[in-house]
């Protein structure tokens, strides 16, 4: 998912100031937080909640900074 991607989700969301987001990782964790979720997003390597609305993302590039 791209950046682009990420912010129109963010804005569903009610997520202000996305200039301050320089990194797909933070605001991926500041929509989870706002849904309710934990912050984890590439912190785990060994995630298997496959019904994560970033499980692919997340799992396929742990390391990515896309």
């Amino acid at each position: 998912m791209t950046l682009d991607e990420i912010r129109e989700i963010a804005q569903v969301h009610g997520i202000q100031s996305l200039h301050r987001f320089e990194r797909k990782e933070e605001l991926v964790w500041t929509i989870q937080l706002a849904e309710g979720f934990s912050d984890c997003f590439r912190r785990s390597n060994d995630c298997t909640n496959e019904k994560c609305a970033w499980f692919e993302d997340c799992i396929k590039n742990p390391t990515s900074q896309d």
